[in-house]
């Protein structure tokens, strides 16, 4: 055994580490399954990532899966450490996700274990549910409003609005070119949408919470003159405002009022520690699949709560819902929770994964089930094949106006 430990084990044994390819909600779901020695007892994990997904696989089926066979699935954190170092050039997003789909599906069973929802191992309770968050775009700002109303309606206080702009490819606004031949114009985007939301903004109720998603497409000056433009409007945040590569500049925008949420695309929970010390943002974008799993995640969560940030876990349709399982534990049992990005799922994907969480008057409540409280079905996964490798990566092949490769 590669990665054995110097103690006894307590009886339970790692037996196999499965992994399987499913698309339900059209991007492709890469699920593991870690099966133990105590029949019936196995941990769920996800280890999503739509442009990699074959990477990612083989390196769970081919290096870290048979590392932890004979392992004692209750020391997770040293099997993370092990894992973590096992690859020597440590970090990226293909290992962050192999790794954290084993990590998970670990949590999962020491939850089963014990017989309690995998919150209660994170702390327990802190609060009855998770507010949520859906997503409204349109083109023009009646659409919109409608939009945000019927949002309302269902329950929802927290919306994101995005704005499709005439005559680049925006991102969030109605569905993309599978071929992506549009180009995005900057100066387009900084002289419509602040226009836009304000217009929205007026023409909706009062106590509904706005949000809106750069996307990490403009500049440093770029988007300092966004900030200026926006904040009158009340935005509850502004997402990815700049790009990873950029985020040095988030310190010299704290003298706006405008709550700044930034991570999605941190494939290290060290990347966010710059903004955490600085007190940069406001709310962590985390994805827990691309930052290895819970064991990291939770870590990332405590040191937040200190410096007064708030998360707001990454909770799109590219990840399955055995990671939103994953999210709704973290903000259930985290005092520093702010609020939760809800994906609309497919009837498909329910059905291959029963007990997924899904948000009722814009709020998620987690199961008391033991574990993640969400399964997997394989036989109605093979219903769903993924796509072929490279087919997803056409979503980020965007250009600017002057045909220069530009950040999605």
């Amino acid at each position: 055994m590669l990665a054995s430990a110097p103690w006894p084990s307590t009886g339970v044994r790692i037996t196999a580490v499965r992994t399987f390819l499913t698309a339900p909600q059209g991007s492709p779901y890469l699920i593991v399954r870690v099966e133990t020695s105590e029949p019936g007892l196995y941990g769920l994990g996800c280890a999503s990532d739509p442009q990699r997904t074959l990477a990612v696989r083989s390196v769970i089926d081919d290096y870290l899966g048979p590392m932890v066979i004979g392992r004692d699935p209750s020391d997770i954190e040293d099997i993370h450490r092990l894992l973590l170092n096992s690859g020597y050039w440590r970090g990226g997003s293909i290992e962050g996700n192999a790794l954290a789909g084993i990590d998970v599906a670990l949590w999962d069973i020491k939850a089963k274990t014990a017989g309690l929802p995998l919150f209660s191992l994170l702390g327990g309770r802190v609060r009855e549910y998770a507010s949520a968050y859906t997503h409204v775009d349109g083109r023009e700002v009646e659409e919109i409003i409608d939009g945000v109303i019927a949002a309302a309606e269902r329950g929802f206080r927290h919306i994101r609005v995005q704005v499709a702009v005439p005559g680049t490819d925006t991102y969030g606004a109605g569905a993309l070119s599978r071929s992506r031949d549009g180009r995005w114009d900057s100066l387009a985007y900084l002289g419509f949408v602040p226009a836009v939301l304000s217009a929205v903004r007026s023409g909706i109720p009062d106590g509904l919470e706005l949000l809106h998603d750069v996307h990490e497409r403009l500049t440093p000056a770029q988007a300092r003159s966004l900030l200026a433009a926006v904040e009158e409007l009340d935005l509850f945040f502004l997402e990815d405002l700049l790009a990873p590569e950029d985020a040095g500049y988030f310190a010299d925008f704290r003298a706006s009022p405008v709550p700044l949420a930034m991570g999605e695309l941190f494939h290290d929970v060290t990347q966010f520690l710059p903004l955490i010390h600085a007190r940069a943002i406001d709310f962590a974008r985390i994805r827990i699949p691309t930052l290895g799993g819970l064991t990291p995640v939770r870590k990332l969560v405590a040191a937040c709560e200190l410096a007064g940030i708030r998360i707001a876990p990454h909770g799109p349709g590219d990840v399955s819902p055995i990671g939103h399982a994953a999210n709704l534990a973290i903000d259930i049992s985290s005092p520093s929770f702010g609020v939760q990005e809800a994906a609309t799922l497919r009837e498909a994907t329910l059905e291959v994964f029963p007990g997924t969480p899904v948000p009722d008057h814009g709020v998620l409540r987690p199961s008391l089930d033991p574990g993640l409280g969400v399964d997997f079905d394989e036989a109605a996964a093979k219903q769903y094949p993924p796509p072929e490798p490279g087919d997803h990566d056409r979503w980020a092949l965007l250009r600017g106006a002057d045909g220069q490769v530009h950040r999605p």
